[in-house]
């Protein structure tokens, strides 16, 4: 900057009295080197060996990057992420995958945080994988169980990760097994999978769990009313929370209600038969108990060979669950199918064509383009 630059005219001979002192030149706010070492940094992700290595290292920071990487919807996140998971492949499988569902108000938070202890507490890794539901305007995730979780959450023998659900069950449930196995990788021996409580997640944890857990309530209503007879019947055991001060009484009849109900259901394939115990994870009594239960049916199914026969269905079922996904985002993806959807179901609407000759007209025209 030259001096004439720097000159004020207040500080000519008309404006006596008025002194204004010279201003410096101006450095840059942010250097281009700060702004150059900063985008680097934020364009290079780590190759997936970096990753795999500090997963089996039980970095909990990478792990938690790896998990983005596979909930990311980016092409390139997606093909890093399916490197990581088939590295961490080999060394997953040890862990025992308990889902956990229950009515509204049951207290599952509540309740895993009280099982999560009592895990930790015996020297044991515990990750909690909760799927969220979302606001489907924001897409954001509504119930924040790290923060519901705080003594847990405080843990170094714990990891919890809230997936929101953004409207697409199916999509997180996939993540979700994923997920599975990079925890396993990390070192983590129990694997906690809380529902979001609502519709078809139920079946989509059961398919991808060793144990299922169904938390209920006792003094509300007709105790088998508002429960599905399939989500009763995915049970491998029943647990009335919330057994303390005057709901002592209504919970020990409700557990006799539900023994009851369970005998008139089929017999399971495992050879297992499901309980119905009552506990109070506020007071954190009973706790112990349910734990014995997933023990022994562990050790029940290991012993009879249905424990692995299942992963082996579920591995099986996911495969196939994973290749109707990508066939249905592919077709929606479709540059040519999102112009025709559009005309067709304008068709459709305006009862030009039947919804069957629309859909077979975009089948086939999908079928010419491969």
């Amino acid at each position: 900057m030259s001096e004439n630059d720097n000159h004020h005219i207040e500080n000519s001979p008309e404006y006596e009295g008025l002194k204004v002192n010279q201003g410096i030149e101006q450095p840059e706010s942010v250097s281009n080197d700060s702004v150059k070492r900063f985008l680097k940094k934020k364009r290079n992700l780590l190759t997936a060996n970096e990753y795999v290595a500090g997963i089996l290292k039980g970095d909990i920071t990478l792990l938690s990057k790896a998990v983005t990487l596979v909930e990311s919807s980016k092409s390139e996140h997606q093909q890093l992420a399916q490197e990581i998971i088939t590295q961490c492949l080999p060394h997953s499988g040890k862990s025992v995958r308990i889902g956990i569902t229950g009515v509204p108000g049951v207290g599952k938070s509540t309740f895993i945080e009280a099982l999560g202890k009592y895990i930790t507490n015996r020297g044991e890794r515990l990750a909690v994988l909760a799927i969220d539901p979302s606001s489907e305007r924001t897409k954001g995730s509504i119930l924040g169980d790290k923060t519901r979780m705080e003594e847990l959450a405080g843990d170094n023998k714990a990891y919890i990760r809230p997936s929101p659900s953004a409207g697409s069950l199916g999509g997180v449930a996939r993540k979700t097994r994923e997920t599975i196995i990079l925890c396993e990788a990390a070192g983590f021996s129990h694997i906690l999978i809380e529902t979001v409580g609502v519709g078809q997640s139920e079946t989509a944890v059961h398919s991808m769990t060793d144990f299922f857990l169904l938390l209920m309530l006792a003094g509300a209503g007709d105790e088998l009313q508002g429960i599905k007879r399939g989500i009763m019947e995915m049970a491998d055991l029943i647990a009335i929370n919330k057994a303390d001060g005057n709901n002592v009484e209504k919970a020990q009849m409700a557990q006799v209600q539900y023994k009851n109900a369970i005998h008139l259901f089929p017999k399971k394939e495992s050879d297992w038969e499901p309980g119905v115990l009552t506990c109070s994870a506020f007071h954190k009594m009973g706790i112990d108990t349910i734990w014995q239960q997933v023990e022994k049916y562990k050790k029940q199914t290991v012993d009879n060979g249905y424990f692995f026969k299942k992963r082996n269905e579920q591995s099986t079922y996911w495969m196939h669950e994973t290749i109707e996904e990508h066939l249905k985002r592919n077709f929606y993806d479709h540059p040519e199918i999102k112009a025709k959807l559009k005309v067709l179901e304008n068709y459709v609407l305006n009862d030009r064509m039947s919804s069957f000759i629309a859909a077979g007209e975009l089948l086939k025209m999908y079928s010419n383009l491969k």
